[in-house]
């Protein structure tokens, strides 16, 4: 199986020891229950790939641009607000926001997983069984708006939008207008 810190160096950054175990733990869990071995080979989004002939992108790769986006709006505000943001919330949140994709999908197809629950649903499974706290959980649900879950803290915000942007960068890839994508 890949390493998790080889797709994802900045667990690295997570100062909480524990919390950079459970994030670690929490891919594994969730590479172990898909089968998943090459973790740097999981599509992004293999609908929404299909569709715009995209089948390049990855999961690891959009994971990796939601922290660096979440990590530049975070610094943003703090320079110009003086917001206070929990950089090990900030991260660690980041990086397991699309675990569940793990389970959704096998290959460039839907599994049941995601046909009968959608997405990010089973997110909250793996960040319980890796023993995160809840609002790992409440990342996982708030970071899209297929759910009806709301982001709670700035950090849950700042992952929602820096998650929107880096699949509108990808979808850019393919078309000259979002509103084409």
């Amino acid at each position: 199986m890949t390493d998790v810190l080889d797709c994802f160096p900045e667990v690295a950054d997570i100062d909480d020891p524990d919390l950079r175990g459970r994030v670690r733990d929490c891919w594994a869990l969730a590479c172990d229950g898909s089968g998943v071995s090459n973790l740097a080979a999981v599509p992004w989004l293999p609908p929404v790939q299909r569709d715009l002939g995209i089948d390049d992108e990855t999961l690891v790769g959009h994971v990796r641009d939601v922290v660096a986006g979440a990590r530049g709006l975070a610094d943003a505000l703090e320079a110009s607000r003086g917001a206070a943001v929990d950089r090990d919330l900030l991260v660690a949140g980041a990086l397991v926001h699309d675990v569940s994709k793990l389970a959704e999908f096998d290959g460039m197809g839907a599994t049941d997983t995601y046909d009968l629950l959608g997405h990010p649903y089973y997110g909250v499974h793996y960040t319980a069984a890796a023993g995160l706290p809840v609002e790992y959980a409440h990342i996982v649900l708030s970071h899209t708006s297929r759910t009806r879950v709301e982001p709670a803290f700035l950090e849950a915000e700042l992952i929602r939008r820096a998650d929107e942007v880096a699949a509108a960068a990808i979808r850019l890839t393919a078309v000259d207008d979002l509103r084409d994508a």
